[in-house]
Order: C-alpha cells, then sequence, then structure tokens
C-alpha cells in the first residue's frame, strides 16, 4: 500500500524555506505516517535535506519570476505518477499553484489571489491581521478550515552534519580554540536592510581585541563588504568559499551570530547559536528569527520599517543610529 503523500510548494528565499519547517513539523506532528515532499529551487534544496520531516526535496527548474509553462508541465507529469493526494502551496502567486493543478492533485490547498480560483480548490482567506508573521502564515495553511493557530508555534532546526563540519573547518583552516563570532553583511532584499561595512569592521574589530575569532559568511556578492570588513581587524572572510550545505555546519561551530535581516540569519537560528538580528528598514515583528536565543537590534525611529529595498529619504538612520558598541555589550553578555 502506498503512503499517503502531500506536495508542499515551498518559497523562494533561504529565509523563508527555513522559517516553513515550522509548517513541516507541524504537519509531521499531526500526520507522522504521511510523507511530506517539498518543491522548491534547486538552491534550496540543501535546506531542505536538512529537514527531518520532510522525504525529499524536488527541483522546480523555473527561475525567480519566471512562467516556465513547459518546465511546469513537465515537472507536474512526473508528479502526477507520485500519488500526492494533496499540495499546499506556499507562495500566493498565479505560477506557483500551477503544478499542483497540471498534476491533478485532489485537493489543493493556498491563500486566495491573483485569480487562483481554478487552480486551488481549498482557497484560504488572507487576514493580514491575524496573519501578521510569516511563519503564522505558512503554519495557518497546514491546519484545518477555520483552525486557529495555536499559541506556540515550532521553531525550525535544522539537522547538522558533524563529519561535514570537520571536512569544511579542516579544509578551510579553521580552529575553535576561541569563542566564535559570525558575521553575515549581505541581504539579498537590498542595500536597506545591510547594516554599514564600517560598523561591521569596527564590531569585528571590538571583538577580536575581546578575545573571540570572527568568522564572515556570505555569498560570492557578498566577498568585497567581507574583505572590508576583515581588513585591519584579523576576522576572516568567508563569503563565496562555502555552499549553502557548508554555511549550515559552520554556523553551528558558532557560539553567536550578527546578521541582517537575511536567510542566513535564519539559518543562525535554527542551527541552534544566539543570534543577534539587526533590523532597519524590515520588520522584527514580521519576520523575528525564529529561537528563543536572540537579540533584536533596532532603532525604532519614526520611518521605520518601510519595506524598501533602498533607504528612500538617503540617510539610512534606521541602521546607522544602531551603533557597534552596544551590539558588542549584548554579544558580552551572552558569551558562554
Amino acid at each position: 500500500m502506498r503512503t499517503a503523500a502531500t506536495l508542499i510548494v515551498g518559497p523562494s528565499w533561504v529565509g523563508d524555506m527555513v522559517m516553513a519547517q515550522a509548517l513541516f513539523k507541524t504537519l509531521k506532528q499531526r500526520e507522522p505516517e504521511r510523507a511530506f515532499d517539498v518543491l522548491a529551487p534547486e538552491w534550496s534544496l540543501p535546506i531542505v535535506a536538512r529537514m527531518p520531516e520532510i522525504r525529499q526535496g524536488i527541483a522546480s527548474e523555473t527561475g525567480h519570476g519566471e512562467i516556465g509553462l513547459g518546465k511546469r508541465r513537465r515537472i507536474a507529469s512526473h508528479l502526477k505518477t507520485q500519488g500526492y493526494d494533496r499540495a499546499i502551496v506556499l507562495p500566493r502567486s498565479f505560477k506557483s499553484a500551477l503544478i499542483p493543478w497540471f498534476a491533478g492533485i485532489p485537493s489543493r490547498t493556498g491563500f486566495r489571489g491573483e485569480s487562483r480560483f481554478l487552480l486551488l480548490n481549498d482557497r484560504r482567506p488572507f487576514d493580514r491581521t491575524v496573519l501578521d508573521q510569516t511563519v503564522k502564515r505558512f503554519v495557518a495553511l497546514g491546519l484545518e478550515k477555520g483552525e486557529a493557530l495555536p499559541g506556540e508555534l515550532p521553531f525550525p532546526s535544522l539537522t547538522i552534519s558533524r563529519e561535514n563540519q570537520a571536512r569544511v573547518l579542516t579544509a578551510l583552516g579553521l580552529d575553535r580554540e576561541q569563542p566564535v563570532v559570525a558575521m553575515m553583511p549581505g541581504a539579498e532584499y537590498g542595500p536597506a536592510k545591510c547594516w554599514p561595512h564600517e560598523y561591521f569592521a569596527e564590531l569585528a574589530l571590538k571583538l577580536r581585541q575581546g578575545g573571540y575569532a570572527v568568522w564572515i559568511l556570505g555569498s560570492a556578492k557578498d566577498m568585497a563588504a567581507g574583505e572590508t570588513i576583515a581588513a585591519g581587524s584579523g576576522a576572516v572572510n568567508l563569503c563565496g568559499k562555502t555552499s549553502l550545505e557548508d554555511v549550515i555546519d559552520v554556523l553551528a561551530a558558532c557560539e553567536q551570530a550578527v546578521s541582517n535581516d537575511s536567510g542566513l540569519m535564519h539559518i543562525a537560528a535554527a542551527v541552534g547559536i544566539h543570534v543577534h538580528g539587526l533590523y532597519g528598514s524590515s520588520s522584527s515583528k514580521f519576520t523575528p528569527p525564529l529561537t528563543k536565543s536572540r537579540d533584536i537590534h533596532e532603532t525604532g525611529i519614526e520611518c521605520s520599517p518601510c519595506f524598501e529595498r533602498t533607504c528612500p529619504l538617503g540617510h539610512l538612520r534606521c541602521l546607522r543610529d544602531l551603533k557597534p558598541e552596544s551590539v558588542f555589550e549584548k554579544i558580552a553578555l551572552n558569551s558562554r
């Protein structure tokens, strides 16, 4: 007898994929014998592979914003043979609901919007006042229709590979003789989310003088920022030198992390280290690091959060008024 299975159409952003694990945990707790698969961009599958609730990740093949009807039909043709009886569509776009519809999955759940009337047959109302956090929006789609959100949602918790961790640390020449603070200066969304590089550099120098090792993590796009921060501080610039899978294990080797509101911040929270989240144009109420071991750093000035990619007023005071000294004090307080 074939195992009952649900297909989940996952989000496109790293941080959102991490937060979606709260839904996966909720579903698996309710139906432990059911299999759950995630359809997602190929680059996010290393994250999905570290979620024990998920049987397998399936590459969506389409790029960000790409309609790709031919690709979607081809994937749907394969999925049609896999026996899914339910699909949950997390993104709220029209195109994200196409594959479950093409695949003829009987029950297709998602939020109303973007003229998805035919594509979804279990359409849920989207109430921003109740669903005031990304994680709540994800979990709500796994509940029965009309069911209230539980008082506490499960936190993401990615599996750590100690074998891969040891391999990567050795390959990069890293040791843990000193407590390690990770720094993540990038944010794919835009510069209005990014704490000034000179502030990261000043904090890195204070940490090095205080007996900490500092590792800077990010993609190849963040390499120049990493070099700026590392220059004169003794921090190690690892930007562009690690895969997403490796970053998970490297972060787990750290004591604390200082990060813009980014996907790597959410990974740090999900591997169990203390997170210092830096918020400017975004809101800690909407996308907080999902852990109890955290400090939120934000100024709360009148124009923040604006949710813009670049500062519309040109001053970036929401982040420039957030000084390195205050972050350093919190790190020292939380040191083991």
